[in-house]
């Protein structure tokens, strides 16, 4: 007789968060970040199985996503670090803009999402070099089709800030855009342009909000080569 699961049914894809086990994926990372963040309000340290108590999953499962316990923690407190500023960031532009242009708004939450990110960058960026530190992943790990150890947060950030231009755009071109734009909202960007570029804050700022409007114009025009972009 065939076993009948009595598990959760599986989600139905979620395109503003990704599709299938992807979506998935990152839905239990979120959890677990977020079970750990909670714990971090205490005067301890939290284990791996009170983490995984809080998050409702097994310790198995939180290893597969962070394989260490410090590596969990440092993406837990730069998540609770910048959470705030860049949802207030991205809320504060989404209320001021016109609900009838919608690339404008695209390019202004993009916009509003590289400032959050780069003005809480004194406080994240020494735990951010940190976790490239810890999760930059060997050989053989690649070779395995591993999935990436950080990143997730960054990803759901700017499918939210896109959003208004999903319509504009083929999926293949919006997955495309998401990831060129991960490229330069990050630590890793940061610290290319602090530590390779020599470059100062304020250039670094000016450089890292001028890429992301300009991958934002060009996929909106090629998306519709007959609009011309029209950016202060």
């Amino acid at each position: 007789m065939a076993r009948v699961s009595r598990g959760k049914p599986a989600p139905a894809p979620d395109l503003e968060a990704g599709t299938g086990r992807e979506a998935q994926r990152r839905r239990t990372r979120k959890a677990i970040v977020e079970a750990t963040i909670g714990l971090l309000g205490g005067s301890r340290t939290p284990s791996v199985d009170e983490i995984a108590r809080a998050a409702d999953v097994s310790r198995r499962t939180v290893y597969l996503h962070f394989p260490s316990l410090d590596q969990l923690l440092l993406d837990a407190t730069a998540g609770a670090l910048s959470q705030a500023d860049i949802d207030a960031a991205l809320d504060a532009t989404t209320a001021a803009l016109d609900p009838t242009t919608a690339d404008g708004d695209a390019v202004a939450r993009v916009d509003a999402l590289a400032r959050g990110l780069l003005g809480s960058a004194d406080d994240t960026l020494p735990l951010g070099r940190q976790l490239v530190r810890l999760t930059v992943a060997p050989a053989d790990d690649r070779a395995a089709g591993a999935q990436p150890r950080r990143g997730y947060r960054r990803i759901e950030w700017i499918r939210r800030a896109l959003e208004p231009a999903r319509g504009r755009l083929s999926e293949e071109q919006f997955e495309r855009l998401v990831s060129a734009l991960s490229l330069v909202l990050g630590w890793e960007a940061m610290i290319v342009l602090r530590d390779v570029c020599g470059l100062d804050s304020a250039e670094e700022a000016a450089t890292i909000r001028w890429a992301a409007r300009a991958l934002v114009d060009a996929a909106l025009a090629e998306a519709d080569p007959s609009a011309s972009p029209n950016r202060p």
